[in-house]
C-alpha cells in the first residue's frame, strides 16, 4: 500500500481563468517547454479531470525531473476521475523514489496501487454510498524525462504527437497511445478471448458496442462492479447489475505501455479525451496547433471541435454556447485538451529545471457555472 500523498506547497503559475463553462490555461512554461490547456464542461457535474505537475518527479530532492501530464476522463460520476488527480502522481513520485528512476514499471505500479486504493475505497463506503462501486475512469498520463517519453493509458483518452518532416514544412500526426474502446476490432476480439465462454462479453446496444451491454470501454480504474463479483447485488443499482456472477473481472486496469525517444523533431503532444478526438481527427487536430500562434491553443482545439459537434446538429455554434450543461451532454461530452510544447534544446538539459508548476484542469469551473 502506498502511503497518502503529500501535497505540494508550490503551486507555480498554476491559474487557469473560467468564462461560463470553460476553463483555460492560455499558456504556461514547463520543464521543457511551453503549454497550453482547455476544459469545456458538458456534464450536470464535471466528470473530466487532469493535471500538469513539472519539476521533481520523484520525493527524492536527487531527481528525475521532467513533466508528468495526467488526464482523467470518468463516468457514472466524477469521484473516480478526482480521485486519480489527488492520488496517482503522488504514487508514481513515491515508486520512483524507491526505483530511484522514471520506468514504465514504474507507471505500471502506480496505475495499480491507484486501483487498488479506489476499490478499497468502494469496499469501505458500500454500505453507505454503493454508487461508488460503479463510478469509474479512463486514465492518461505521459511522463517526460531525460529525453523519454512514457507513455501509459487505459480507456479511450488519446495522445498525438505532431512531428514536423525534414524538407517541408508539413507537420505529421502520430497516434502514440492505445485505446480500449469495445468499437475497436480489436478490443473486441480480445475481449472474447480473455472470455471465451461468455456470448455476451460485447453486445451491440443503440448501435454501440458495449461491454456487457454496459460500457464502451475495456480497461479503466474504478468500475469496481465490473472487476469484483462482490460488488454486483443489491444495494447497487439495477441498471449496474449483471444477471449471473462472474469468477473474473470483465474490465482491467493494466495499462497499454509504450516509451517513446524524443526526436529534434517532435513538435508537440497533443493529450485530449475522447470528446475531442469524435468531432476532430488526429492530422486535423495537429494542423490546427501547427498553424496556429501558441497563445490560447488548446481553447482554439476545444472550440474547433465544438464547431463540429453543431454542425453534425445542424446548429449554429452560437446556439450551441448558449446551452447549459447537463443538456449540453446531448451535443457533446466534456472535452480536456492540454497541449505540450517540445523545446529540443531544453529536452536536451535534462538536469535543470525552473520553479516547481502544477496545473490542475478544470478548477473552478463548476462553481462559476452554478453563479
Amino acid at each position: 500500500m502506498v502511503k497518502s500523498c503529500w501535497k505540494p506547497s508550490v503551486e507555480g503559475d498554476s491559474g487557469g481563468r473560467v468564462d461560463g463553462l470553460l476553463w483555460y490555461k492560455d499558456l504556461g512554461q514547463h520543464v521543457y517547454g511551453e503549454l497550453s490547456m482547455a476544459v469545456i464542461q458538458a456534464n450536470s457535474l464535471l466528470e473530466d479531470q487532469s493535471q500538469v505537475e513539472s519539476g521533481p518527479l520523484s520525493s527524492s530532492s536527487s531527481g528525475p525531473y521532467g513533466t508528468f501530464i495526467g488526464l482523467y476522463d470518468g463516468h457514472a460520476g466524477a469521484e473516480a476521475s478526482r480521485f486519480i488527480k489527488d492520488n496517482l502522481f503522488c504514487n508514481l513520485k513515491s515508486f520512483a523514489s524507491e526505483h530511484q528512476e522514471i520506468s514504465l514499471n514504474v507507471l505500471r505500479k502506480a496505475f495499480s496501487a491507484t486501483e487498488e486504493n479506489f476499490l478499497s475505497l468502494v469496499r469501505k463506503q458500500w454500505h453507505g454510498k454503493p454508487h461508488m462501486a460503479s463510478v469509474g475512469s479512463c486514465c492518461l498520463t505521459g511522463v517526460i524525462c531525460h529525453g523519454l517519453l512514457y507513455i501509459a493509458n487505459v480507456g479511450d483518452s488519446r495522445v498525438v504527437l505532431g512531428r514536423s518532416e525534414r524538407g517541408t514544412k508539413e507537420v505529421i500526426a502520430t497516434q502514440l497511445s492505445t485505446e480500449h474502446n469495445a468499437s475497436i476490432d480489436a478490443v473486441r476480439e480480445e475481449l472474447r478471448s480473455l472470455h471465451p465462454h461468455d456470448p455476451q462479453i460485447v453486445v451491440m446496444k443503440h448501435k454501440v458496442w458495449r461491454v456487457k451491454g454496459l460500457i464502451q470501454i475495456s480497461r479503466s480504474i474504478g468500475d469496481a462492479y465490473l472487476k469484483k463479483a462482490e460488488f454486483n447485488k443489491e444495494p447497487l443499482l439495477p441498471k449496474f447489475r449483471l444477471p449471473e456472477s462472474f469468477q473474473k473481472p470483465i474490465l482491467s486496469a493494466e495499462p497499454s505501455l509504450l516509451v517513446h525517444k524524443l526526436h529534434p523533431d517532435d513538435q508537440f503532444l497533443i493529450f485530449a479525451s475522447d470528446g475531442l478526438w469524435k468531432h476532430l481527427s488526429n492530422q486535423e487536430a495537429v494542423k490546427i496547433v501547427q498553424t496556429s500562434p501558441r497563445n490560447g491553443i488548446a481553447k482554439r482545439l476545444v472550440k474547433a471541435a465544438l464547431k463540429e459537434a453543431s454542425k453534425k446538429r445542424e446548429m449554429r455554434y452560437s446556439d450551441l454556447k448558449k446551452i447549459d450543461r447537463g443538456v449540453r451532454r446531448h451535443f457533446h461530452d466534456d472535452i480536456t485538451v492540454i497541449v505540450v510544447f517540445l523545446d529540443p534544446h531544453l529536452i536536451n538539459r535534462s538536469s535543470s529545471y525552473n520553479s516547481p508548476l502544477s496545473i490542475k484542469g478544470g478548477r473552478g469551473v463548476a462553481a462559476a457555472a452554478i453563479s
